[in-house]
């Protein structure tokens, strides 16, 4: 199975539909099947009280005017969608609430994903789940009993999954990374499993990730990591991008067969300098 690469643009277009098609145009450049933004039901997701308290930001001095300046409407996504099937790449969105899903289900996206934050929302879960599509679900914050429970659910609605090994620390520690988890997932649940990383580092990561038998990798993508957003310090800057997915899809070739095997080239080195001497 190849390497199935998802770049997370989330809210790390700040807004901007210019910076959003950049960000998607950098991810089709350099190689990545999909890109990934976030949807919100801002008043949904978030209470009164935290909407009106103070934040200061490009939008305003509110939590509200801060989320609403980092929320694409209906007419930014459908130029989303234009955008993606110009450029040949897939797209999807994480939602963060029942409503935002429904929105999705309106660009029939190809794929769902199930953020690690929405893992304790039985109702959305089920929502996700009935409609049969393919799912990433992240795994940061949950213990194993709850991904049992999680698990269940989609499977008993015959919904496909693919888990996502990942620690919801931005950005994450190289040492949080407990890459191991991988295999155990997989062995666990029976399903593949990928990794979504929120470290700084570029690629050693990923790299080890995918030694370890992940499937598909999810990164966050940014212009710069200076910019304005929680999320811009953990992600990959664009220049970068074309390398890490190199780097990334040539593991599973590295890794090879694993039989050991002499090669046409490495028989005409042998016949030149294999010494043989009977005992």
């Amino acid at each position: 199975m190849s390497l199935f690469l998802i770049a997370e643009v989330g809210i790390n277009h700040n807004g901007s539909m210019d910076i959003a098609k950049q960000l998607i145009d950098a991810s089709a450049d350099a190689g990545f099947d999909a890109v990934k933004f976030q949807k919100r039901t801002v008043e949904k997701v978030y209470s009164k009280e935290l909407l009106d308290s103070p934040r200061e930001s490009p939008w305003g001095t509110t939590q509200r005017a801060q989320k609403m300046g980092l929320e694409f409407g209906r007419e930014q996504y459908q130029e989303i969608d234009r955008h993606c099937k110009a450029r040949g790449v897939a797209w999807t969105a994480s939602a963060w609430d029942v409503d935002a899903q429904s929105f999705l289900r309106d660009f029939n996206v190809p794929f769902n994903k199930v953020a690690s934050a929405m893992l304790g929302h039985k109702p959305f879960l089920r929502q996700v789940a009935a409609e049969k599509k393919k799912t990433f679900i992240s795994t940061g914050m949950a213990t194993l009993p709850e991904l049992d429970e999680v698990v269940n659910l989609f499977r008993q609605a015959n919904c496909p999954i693919e888990l996502f090994h990942c620690n919801s620390t931005y950005p994450m520690k190289e040492e949080d990374a407990n890459l191991r988890c991988i295999p155990m997932l997989k062995a666990r649940y029976g399903c593949d499993v990928g990794y979504s990383g929120h470290e700084s580092s570029l690629i050693k990561v990923c790299v080890t990730a995918v030694a370890l038998g992940a499937t598909s990798l999810e990164r966050h993508i940014t212009l710069d990591r200076a910019m304005y957003g929680s999320d811009q310090a953990a992600s990959i800057e664009t220049h970068a991008l074309k390398n890490f997915v190199e780097a990334v899809r040539a593991v599973p070739h590295l890794l090879g067969t694993g039989e050991k095997a002499i090669g046409a080239a490495e028989t005409a080195v042998r016949k030149k300098l294999r010494v043989e001497v009977a005992a």
